[in-house]
């Protein structure tokens, strides 16, 4: 089984798997909350998924585990991403990317270093993950880095051709 097999709901519940979230393209996983100070980083994601649209697939993987910043249900939390940042990228299901109820996906994903050198746990809302089409984990980049740092859009760019 690779890391694009993993089971992951889709925000509306249905079923489906990493690979059908990211649609066989490179991707960027990011777990993501409506109500942190990074919030605002939906923006460049966004911005992100429409110009590498059809080349490269931005997945949004909600999260309550910092803070309680995403509290609402899946339909609040569709609602909110659409009308306040547009955002037309997948996401799935709420889930945990930390401790004891730590989702499948992320058992593979915190085994990366970020760019400092550092593996485990995730650290806060908005850590983001690289993926290639073939689900290889190519980098991970800390919350902080934004979606339009040039080393993330260089690699990025590179998965992309």
């Amino acid at each position: 089984m690779t890391l694009l097999d993993t089971p992951i709901a889709r925000l509306d519940g249905t079923p489906a798997t990493l690979g059908d979230l990211t649609g066989g393209k490179p991707a960027l996983l990011v777990n993501v909350a409506s109500k942190c100070g990074l919030t605002p980083q939906y923006a460049g994601l966004e911005a992100l998924a429409e110009e590498y649209e059809g080349r490269f697939t931005v997945v949004g993987l909600p999260c309550n585990q910092f803070g309680g910043q995403e509290p609402g249900s899946s339909e609040e939390i569709a609602e909110f991403c659409s009308a306040t940042y547009g955002v037309s990228f997948p996401m799935s299901e709420k889930i945990e990317v930390n401790g004891d109820g730590r989702h499948a996906l992320y058992e593979t994903l915190v085994t990366t270093p970020d760019e400092g050198g550092n593996a485990g746990d995730v650290q806060w809302n908005f850590e983001k993950f690289v993926i290639s089409a073939d689900g290889g984990v190519l980098a991970r980049f800390s919350p902080r880095v934004e979606p339009s740092d040039e080393r993330l859009r260089g690699l990025i760019a590179d998965q992309v051709g």
